[in-house]
């Protein structure tokens, strides 16, 4: 059975780089948001009708046959606007074809201050896999305009869950908060 961890947090929050430490000592894989979110931005703007199908359909397919798979499991990540409720029905939507094959589905959040995360904002490896971030004064723009907008981690919706998991990563590495995710939430070793 697939399990899912779902890694939650603001833009850059650490969420591919902590998903990949923990994929590699779990033998979990990594679906990045901008895995689906890079190639529909060749044919179409962001936040565009034909935009938002495409993902939607995309990620669903995706996750729909992990689902069904061999897989120990899958890190999906995603920014989640908790004051957005087209937000809480997509993720209740992404993680429904594990729970209706009885897999465990938990929530890793990641905290981390808006300095941190500006400054992560350029890193090589975010920009190594997220094509559409390398306009760094746009990226920039994007990051404080959602920190404005959106309340993008959890105040009270996830409090007191077994399933969910809060890290203020900005003194831990990546490997760090692996770690500590692989012991909260008791994942096998691969």
């Amino acid at each position: 059975m697939t399990d899912l961890l779902f890694i939650i947090g603001r833009r850059p929050s650490g969420k591919m780089t902590v998903g990949q430490a923990i994929a590699a000592r779990t033998g979990y894989r990594v679906f990045h948001n901008h895995l689906t979110i890079e190639p529909v931005l060749r044919f179409f703007d962001f936040g565009t009708p034909p935009f938002h199908r495409l993902v939607e359909s995309f990620r669903t397919a995706v996750l729909e046959e992990v689902a069904g798979s061999d897989l120990p499991g899958l890190v999906f990540t995603y920014v989640w606007a908790f004051d957005h409720p087209g937000d809480a029905q997509a993720v209740a939507g992404y993680a429904e074809p594990f729970r209706r094959r009885g897999a465990q589905v938990r929530y890793l959040e990641l905290e981390a201050t808006q300095t941190a995360r500006l400054a992560r904002n350029t890193g090589a490896d975010r920009l190594a896999e997220k094509p559409s971030e390398r306009e760094l004064d746009r990226s920039r723009e994007l990051l404080l305009k959602a920190d404005q907008d959106y309340t993008l981690n959890s105040t009270t919706e996830l409090d007191g869950r077994a399933d969910h998991l809060r890290v203020d990563n900005i003194t831990l590495t990546p490997d760090e908060v692996a770690d500590l995710t692989i012991r909260h939430f008791q994942l096998r070793a691969s």
